[in-house]
C-alpha cells in the first residue's frame, strides 16, 4: 500500500515549498542573520545538518563567520551575535534547553509556532507551510535551506556557482518526476559524499536512508573518501556525490567495482534538488523492503526526554 505523506504529497510538494520559502526571504522576517553577524546555527539530527550546509554556504559567500552545531554539543561560553535553532516540531529537548541556558539573541525556524519554541526564542520564522504528517523529514528541512540560501540571495552573499532557489525549484521539479532505477534499489551499500555547503546535504542523505529504509549508509567529505571509506565501495556498492566531482574520483570508484552516482553540480542537478532523489531512492527501497518509511522503528516525530 502506497504512504501517501512521504512518498507523494510531501516530497512532492518541495519545489513550490521552496519558492514560497523564497518570497518569505525576500520580504526580511525579522531574527535572520544580518551581514558581519558571528552566527551559531543549532538543530538535531536532519536539523544539524541542515545546519552545516548553511553555515558552509553562509561563510563561502562572505556573510560572516558561522559555525554549526548539535545543539546538545554548543559551547555555551564560546560567544555569538546570534544563535539560529532549527526545530521542526518545536518541542526539541536539546533545542529548548540551549534557548534556555544562552543569554545570546537567538531566532528559531519552526513548522510549529504554537509549541514551547515560540516562548523561549527572541524571533520565530514560521514555515508551517511546510509542515509534515511523517516521522522522516523531507520538505522541512530542504525548505530551511531553501529559505537560508533566499536570505543569502537578497543580501548578496550567495557564493560563487550556487544556483538561485528559483533554478533549484525548477531543478526539483525534474527530481521528483525521476523514475528510481531498479539498479540503484538492488544495491548493498551507498557512501554519500560531499564537499563545501554539499557536505551536510551527504549527511542529512545517509541519515534518510537509514530512517526509512534502514539501508547501510556511510557519509564523508569527498576527499576524506580515500582515507578509509574506499574500502566499503565494492560490486554492488555505490558511492553518490552532492556536487562537483573531485578529479580522479570517478577512476578510483570504477577500479573498485563500484557504481558512480554523480548527476548535481555545474551539469547536473542543483545539489539540493538531488537531496530530493535520495528522498525518492529511499521511499522505494523501504517499499522493496515492506517498510513504512513513515513511521521508521524506534524513532518518533519530535524527541521529547523526560
Amino acid at each position: 500500500m502506497p504512504h501517501t505523506s512521504l512518498t507523494g504529497e510531501e516530497i512532492a510538494t518541495q519545489p513550490d515549498d521552496w519558492r514560497t520559502a523564497a518570497a518569505l526571504a525576500a520580504s526580511g522576517p525579522a531574527g535572520l542573520p544580518r551581514r558581519g553577524e558571528r552566527v551559531a546555527v543549532v538543530g538535531c539530527g536532519t536539523s544539524w545538518f541542515m545546519a552545516q550546509a548553511y553555515a558552509a554556504l553562509r561563510e563561502a559567500g562572505g556573510h560572516g563567520e558561522t559555525d554549526a552545531f548539535a545543539a546538545s554539543e554548543f559551547p555555551l561560553a564560546r560567544r555569538y551575535d546570534r544563535v539560529l535553532a532549527i526545530t521542526r516540531s518545536g518541542t526539541t529537548t536539546e533545542v529548548l534547553r540551549l534557548l534556555a541556558a544562552t543569554d545570546l539573541p537567538t531566532t528559531a525556524l519552526t513548522a510549529c509556532v504554537d509549541q514551547p519554541v515560540a516562548a523561549a526564542a527572541d524571533h520565530l520564522v514560521d514555515l508551517g507551510f511546510a509542515d509534515e504528517r511523517s516521522v522522516v523529514q523531507t520538505r522541512f528541512a530542504t525548505t530551511v535551506l531553501a529559505l537560508l540560501r533566499a536570505h543569502l540571495e537578497t543580501e548578496g552573499a550567495l557564493p560563487a556557482g550556487v544556483r538561485t532557489v528559483a533554478a533549484a525549484a525548477a531543478d526539483a521539479e525534474r527530481a521528483v518526476a525521476w523514475q528510481v532505477p531498479d539498479e540503484l534499489v538492488a544495491l548493498e551499500q551507498i557512501s554519500f559524499l560531499g564537499a563545501g555547503w554539499t557536505n551536510g546535504l551527504a549527511q542529512e542523505a545517509g541519515l534518510k536512508m537509514r530512517e526509512a529504509a534502514l539501508a547501510w549508509t556511510e557519509a564523508y567529505p569527498a576527499m576524506e573518501y580515500r582515507h578509509g571509506p574506499i574500502s566499503i565501495t565494492a560490486p554492488g556498492r555505490a558511492a553518490w556525490m552532492f556536487g562537483e566531482l573531485p578529479a580522479g574520483l570517478a577512476g578510483e570508484v570504477a577500479a573498485v567495482g563500484g557504481r558512480l552516482v554523480a548527476d548535481s553540480g555545474a551539469d547536473g542537478l542543483d545539489p539540493l534538488a538531488d537531496l530530493v532523489r535520495v528522498h525518492r531512492l529511499a521511499v522505494a527501497l523501504a517499499a522493496h523492503r515492506g517498510l513504512n518509511p513513515d513511521e521508521p522503528r524506534n524513532l518518533t516525530r519530535s524527541i521529547v526526554l523526560g
